[in-house]
């Protein structure tokens, strides 16, 4: 085991059974085998086309889905998700100062003075201004809302991050810009990041290492450089092929 990793998996496979709430129904595999480590400091890209897996290992590694084998082994707490649709995971109900507060009021430990401190140091990191605090995400760019996912997502200080899909709804100069902040923010919070997209050119951008999954299994990896410019697998020069 790396001791630089900040999450290791070992063998893991897991899947769903169908069937209601009782889940007595057929077994479908979707992650089988799965051994990888996320290193600190790293962005970790992981590519794969639609239903091969990918919201299925995050899910997993945040402890939504247990594995049927293998094991999920953190060496660092309370890993965050950044969601692909701001919208649709950001109470519509509420401003945003309610919504970055709120993690804070479910954790305890923080007086009201200290939440609205930590609540404006994270506006202040994700480059938004303080206004923003008043409106609900229906106010929003759509730039904006992503910078306020971040935002959530960091507020209780995690060192690791999930990032599904996260500049994938933005048009290609706010991507550029949503891009430039996770970098910054990994240099200065000292985060680690997977990285989870089906556009290997923002992976080819963003991500130090990369993943190739298909079929529930990682077929390929190694550093960005390596994989773009030396693919072993027909599936990744397929994967090449079509981002050209």
């Amino acid at each position: 085991m790396n001791k630089d990793a900040v999450v290791s998996l070992r063998h893991v496979t897991s899947g769903y059974r169908s069937g209601g709430r009782f889940r007595k129904g057929v077994y479908q595999e979707v992650l089988h085998d799965v051994s990888f480590e996320v290193l600190h400091g790293e962005i970790l890209g992981l590519v794969g086309e639609s239903g091969t897996g990918k919201s299925t290992l995050a899910r997993t590694i945040l402890g939504m889905v247990r594995p049927d084998q293998g094991e999920v082994i953190h060496h660092t707490e309370n890993p965050q998700m950044i969601f692909q649709d701001p919208y649709s995971s950001l109470n519509p109900a509420y401003p945003v100062s309610w919504i970055l507060e709120e993690p804070l009021r479910i954790c305890g430990g923080y007086s009201g003075q200290e939440r609205g401190r930590r609540v404006r140091e994270m506006l202040e990191l994700v480059e938004l201004p303080e206004e923003c605090l008043a409106a609900r995400p229906a106010e929003l760019s759509g730039g904006q809302r992503q910078r306020v996912s971040i935002a959530a997502a960091l507020i209780q200080k995690p060192r690791f991050l999930i990032a599904d899909e996260p500049v994938s709804a933005l048009d290609v100069t706010i991507q550029a810009q949503i891009l430039k902040l996770l970098r910054q923010l990994r240099d200065e919070l000292d985060l680690s990041y997977l990285f989870i997209s089906h556009d290997l050119n923002v992976v080819y951008q963003l991500c130090d290492r990369v993943l190739v999954m298909k079929g529930g299994r990682i077929v390929e990896q190694g550093t960005v450089e390596h994989i773009f410019s030396h693919p072993q697998e027909a599936y990744t020069r397929q994967l090449l092929a079509a981002a050209e």
